[in-house]
């Protein structure tokens, strides 16, 4: 019976997806680092009986870095970061995440990766491969051995689609994501320790310990920036509005809108609330009738779904992206890290 190695992107998405795929009949273990699971029973892959393992990572498996050499701050010219070696490091040392896949990649046959699906999650693939490649029976960079599930939703009907669509992973996202983190890290790093040098004594107030700089946190702080200056210069304005509501001969109460919405002036606007409480009748002077179609409303990206978060609830970006992810491993959303408003081909609307 050949084996079959499942890896998720987190531990409770494991514990779900193999839920679902083994119809709640699995039993699970801890893994050796004490943070993943290992789901498994019987089933069968494209048609023959197989074993199937279901485990998982805790986000990426490996970062990049600079070989020690450049660490130190006060030896190495910043403009020597955009050229220098960097290499790959273990993200979590302390899971020892390579060894825990190797060993359970041990005398499998097949793999297929279940991680989320985006330009992360396809990095996430390659980096599973490589650490599971020398324990696997065959080679895992061949479309024989190793297969990408794609799901936008942890239900049943999406998890099983995704099961009997199987792909395969794209090294082409995958490495536009080493691109990017190679660039955080060179630019990222350049500049702070250029910035954080170049601004040590000259200020007496400054706290020049550490003045980071980020490709995306930088505009960020200039999005701050601008809000807040637009804040303190501000200047409020008082305003009058006149709120009106009548009742018709059938006792229901209807609320009209002032055409002129609201007056600066408060003699003003008290001479039009004194001309309304003279009139003790209303009268319709004419009737306008529209057909209107109400669209269905648009999906949430992840920018959208932070705005509304915060501006509807109060609740902060880090706690509603960390609300997102537990409501999606648990089925109730879909994905919630993504640029795209359309909703999945298979969404269930009802």
């Amino acid at each position: 019976m050949k084996t079959v190695l499942m890896v998720a992107e987190k531990p409770s998405l494991a514990a779900s997806l193999a839920n679902i795929l083994s119809n709640g009949k699995n039993s699970s273990r801890k893994g050796f680092n004490g943070a993943c699971s290992i789901h498994e029973w019987n089933s069968t892959f494209k048609g023959t009986p197989a074993r199937f393992k279901m485990t998982s990572v805790c986000g990426h498996v490996m970062g990049v870095d600079f070989i020690s050499k450049y660490n130190n701050w006060d030896k190495v010219d910043p403009i020597e970061l955009f050229s220098c070696p960097i290499e790959k490091k273990e993200a979590m040392p302390k899971l020892k995440m390579p060894q825990f896949l190797a060993q359970e990649a041990k005398g499998c046959d097949t793999l297929v990766l279940w991680l989320d699906c985006d330009k992360e999650g396809e990095n996430i693939c390659f980096e599973v491969m490589q650490a599971v490649s020398g324990s696997f029976n065959g080679n895992v960079y061949s479309n024989a051995v190793t297969y990408r599930a794609h799901f936008s939703a942890i239900t049943e009907k999406d998890i099983k689609a995704a099961f009997e669509n199987l792909g395969f992973p794209n090294e082409n996202e995958a490495k536009s994501v080493d691109a990017r983190q190679e660039l955080d890290l060179r630019i990222g790093c350049a500049f702070t320790r250029f910035q954080t040098k170049y601004f040590q004594g000259r200020y007496g107030d400054l706290d020049s310990t550490l003045i980071s700089y980020g490709p995306c946190q930088t505009p960020t702080l200039g999005f701050c920036v601008q809000r807040h200056d637009e804040i303190q210069t501000f200047k409020p304005e008082i305003y009058w509005v006149l709120q009106v509501s009548i009742k018709t001969k059938d006792g229901e109460e209807i609320v009209l809108d002032w055409q002129r919405v609201r007056c600066f002036d408060k003699e003003i606007a008290g001479i039009f609330l004194q001309l309304v409480k003279d009139q003790k009748h209303a009268r319709v002077v004419s009737v306008t009738s529209k057909k209107l179609i109400k669209p269905r409303p648009l999906a949430l990206n992840t920018v959208e779904l932070m705005r509304v978060a915060s501006s509807g609830l109060g609740v902060g970006p880090q706690q509603a992206m960390f609300i997102a992810e537990k409501l999606y491993t648990q089925g109730y959303i879909s994905y919630p890290r993504t640029e795209t408003t359309s909703y999945p081909e298979n969404f269930d609307l009802r």
